[in-house]
């Protein structure tokens, strides 16, 4: 018989940081690569993109703020390969188009409030809805993009902009992905976060400094740890020194 593919499901992976983690995953033989995307016609061309290539690949619509789409999305999952291997949270929002962001004393509570609901609650949500999946068979690796700006140790020294909508968001993801990793110590369900840098996509804008290809390297690299692997850990982009490197919470 012939092993069945890993599933791996990456959100928000119709374009930039998120496709380029799909089809890095995709080229690897045993792994079959799950597109997402709001847009169903995006989506959709993305994923035709891949399957071109050759890459194991398939689309459904998931709006992460949305519960009932991501309802409709695990129901589907269920349906259709009744497992998934990877989770990548990637899709997010970025508040610092947004004048008010240059300041925490003039942030607008929307902008916070809907910047957290799409970075922090919806992965909640969906590792709520995955994590059984995976803990079912003993086996799972899950993602969370991040940022370095979200260190806390880092904060007073760094000279970043502030964006305290989009910092905070990001500091509630690793706080995330901290206590799961807690819950998961007993399973074989590895969970890490990771910030693939400044990268020229449409949220990092063309004078950034790398391709999303090369923010995607981290994020295969935590998606396919061997059992045993790290657990809980904050990572640096590994194109920047060579190797997987933490950061400090």
């Amino acid at each position: 018989m012939t092993e069945q593919p890993k599933i791996a499901v990456v959100t928000g992976s119709n374009r930039g940081l998120g496709y380029a983690i799909a089809r890095k995953l995709g080229q690897k033989p045993d792994i079959k690569v799950i597109i997402t995307s709001r847009r169903e016609t995006e989506g959709l061309a993305a994923k035709d993109q891949l399957v071109a290539e050759g890459i194991q690949a398939d689309y459904h619509t998931l709006d992460v703020t949305d519960a009932q789409s991501i309802q409709q999305f695990v129901e589907w999952l269920r349906n259709t390969y009744g497992k998934v291997d990877i989770l990548v949270n990637n899709a997010g929002v970025n508040s610092s188009g947004h004048v008010e962001e240059a300041s925490l004393l003039t942030a607008q509570t929307e902008t916070v409030l809907s910047t957290f609901t799409t970075n922090v609650v919806a992965v909640i949500q969906l590792c709520q809805a995955l994590i059984p999946f995976m803990k079912q068979q003993n086996y799972g690796r899950i993602v969370n993009v991040t940022t370095e700006m979200a260190s806390l140790s880092l904060i007073g020294e760094d000279s970043y902009p502030i964006v305290p909508s989009y910092r905070i968001s990001k500091v509630g993801l690793n706080a995330v992905t901290a206590i799961l990793a807690k819950e998961l110590q007993a399973t074989n369900v590895l969970i890490n976060t990771y910030s693939p840098g400044w990268l020229k996509t449409d949220m990092g804008g063309a004078n950034a400094l790398f391709t999303a290809e090369e923010g995607a390297e981290t994020a295969v690299y935590l998606a396919t740890l061997p059992d045993g692997g790290s657990q809980g850990k904050f990572f640096a982009e590994m194109r920047r020194f060579g190797t997987p490197i933490q950061l400090p919470w």
